[in-house]
């Protein structure tokens, strides 16, 4: 549950995307969903891409403990203690 708690504080925190980008990552999401809706492709791109995307975060989480080791053949955790 502590967990879930710290991803939701990540979510709700504004220094972890620009406004800019959650804008458009919405508008863009929105108006496909427009555009998909009454077609049988609604549902899936509604709930199955956000559904997805958790899946994923959290599947990468795990296999980062956190966040906080490499995985999968990236430096990225080295990368970010170094700068």
């Amino acid at each position: 549950m502590e967990s879930i708690k710290r991803e939701l504080r990540v979510i709700r925190n504004n220094n972890a995307f620009p406004v800019l980008q959650r804008i458009i990552k919405w508008t863009i999401f929105v108006s496909v969903a427009r555009k998909l809706r009454g077609t049988r492709w609604f549902r899936a791109w509604v709930f199955g891409l956000p559904i997805t995307g958790i899946a994923v975060h959290m599947f990468y989480r795990n296999k980062t403990d956190a966040w906080t080791k490499p995985w999968g053949g990236f430096r990225d955790v080295q990368d970010s203690k170094t700068a």
